[in-house]
């Protein structure tokens, strides 16, 4: 039971930051936040990532680019370019490579207006912290698993953050249904979203991609929404005006 708690809070630790900080606030802006609170929430997301940390300037411009090049041949994560999701995911992870390494030239309309940390992108994307974090993932499992199938569990904290979004870059473009009309293959795959934590509802966000609320009709539910006005109340964020 503890391993199955502790996989559990990793997942969602992990896709709550994803989509808080990496997918809300750095690739879109849907709220803003002082730097004090920003670099706590950069902190904690290094932290709730692990040894699949994602560095959130390389996640905003991969991002954009999917949003501006949706399901063409310049998208970087379409499946509709690909025979499989782990097709995808090489293609992407390359891709994502090259902007960390400053490799590929990245056009200027996809760049600025993110958070930048350099010493701990730096740290976090180090394979001392990637080999760090699956060590202690490793050792938690030998003290705690009383199951043999339990093991089986470890690669997916491995690769928690590309997991993630995989599930949502292919499921949210194949499966599912459309409110809107997006000139691409967006879909909501699940009218509450408790799974993703709101980010399979792709096709309400193709079509509002600066809404902080996913959810588009009355019986669909972004759980990571109410969120953001807790935060917006106490003052921790300030939420863009609609």
């Amino acid at each position: 039971m503890v391993v199955i708690i502790f996989f559990a809070i990793h997942w969602f630790g992990s896709l709550f930051f994803q989509t808080f900080f990496h997918h809300r606030y750095a690739s879109h802006k849907m709220f803003t936040m002082n730097k004090f609170w920003e670099r706590v929430f950069y902190f904690l997301t290094w932290a709730a990532q692990g040894s699949s940390y994602l560095v959130p300037r390389a996640y905003a411009i991969l991002h954009r680019m999917h949003h501006t090049y949706s399901d063409t041949e310049k998208d970087p994560h379409s499946p509709n370019f690909f025979k499989d999701v782990f097709t995808m995911m090489n293609h992407t992870a390359n891709i994502y490579h090259e902007i960390v390494t400053e490799k590929i030239n990245v056009s200027a309309k996809f760049l600025g207006n993110y958070p930048i940390w350099d010493k701990l992108d730096g740290f976090g994307s180090s394979w001392y912290s990637r080999i760090g974090w699956g060590v202690f993932y490793v050792l938690f499992y030998v003290f705690f698993a009383t199951q043999w199938w339990m093991y089986a569990l470890l690669p997916i904290h491995f690769l928690m953050g590309p997991i993630h979004g995989a599930v949502v870059n292919w499921c949210g473009h194949k499966y599912g249904y459309q409110n809107f009309e997006n000139n691409d293959t967006s879909r909501n795959t699940l009218p509450f979203d408790f799974l993703m934590l709101g980010e399979l509802f792709q096709n309400n966000h193709h079509k509002h991609p600066n809404s902080p609320n996913f959810a588009a009709k009355w019986w669909e539910f972004d759980p990571i929404y109410p969120v953001l006005r807790i935060l917006h109340f106490f003052k921790i964020i300030q939420l863009r005006r609609a």
